[in-house]
């Protein structure tokens, strides 16, 4: 089955670039592409895309604005932030909002399949250093919880390895472990915090000291 694309891109060429790569693409279906954001809410509803590719900076709403308008209604799709630097506070911003993940523009040829694969295997694409922002962020929070979700020392182990950015391949290796027991803890992991996304388990994790 192929998966279903929607793109939020103000710059005319790269929103026709994006097009022409999903479409040149098999296992990618194109649903619809738009320079705005203002009828996001009816347009997701409408189409029901399973990935998002969203713009950070757009006029009108912006990127970050529309993401938590999504996530209001819908939990289950993936945002991808489309960014020109992966170090600024607005990917951090569309990070904690409940976008999936984000992916440099100067890599969109390169890196969108893979991106794209990423967040439907429940992954984050994310830098060290925006990782490290968002446990900062979290860090700053004051609000302490006790540990009331009976996560197990491994769960505490790889849940505190994916807020370091971690990928699932590399825990597998730093832990000795398969990939696929790597993805059956971190399903336990959402099913305990009640979360959908990577980055949804990490934000509660940190703000509630849980690693």
């Amino acid at each position: 089955m192929q998966t279903g694309i929607l793109i939020y891109e103000d710059n005319d060429n790269l929103r026709e670039s994006l097009c022409n790569l999903i479409n040149f693409s098999q296992e990618l279906l194109l649903l619809g592409n738009f320079a705005r954001v203002d009828d996001v809410k009816t347009q997701v509803q409408e189409l029901l895309p399973d990935v998002i590719l969203m713009d950070i900076d757009m006029p009108g709403i912006n990127g970050i604005e529309a993401v938590r308008l999504i996530r209001t209604f819908n939990h289950q799709v993936h945002i991808i932030m489309l960014t020109v630097f992966d170090d600024n506070r607005h990917v951090l911003d569309a990070i904690c909002a409940g976008a999936s993940g984000y992916l440099l523009k100067k890599y969109i040829s390169d890196h969108l399949t893979e991106a794209i694969t990423l967040v439907q295997q429940g992954e984050a694409p994310m830098s060290p250093g925006i990782a490290r922002m968002v446990i900062q962020s979290m860090q700053q929070t004051q609000h302490p919880e006790k540990d009331s979700y009976n996560l197990t020392n491994r769960e505490k182990e790889i849940l505190s390895k994916l807020s370091k950015g971690n990928s699932y391949k590399l825990i597998a290796a730093d832990l000795t472990i398969s990939i696929d027991t790597v993805r059956t803890h971190i399903k336990n992991i959402y099913e305990k915090l009640q979360v959908h996304t990577q980055t949804e388990a990490v934000s509660k994790a940190m703000n509630e000291r849980l690693v």
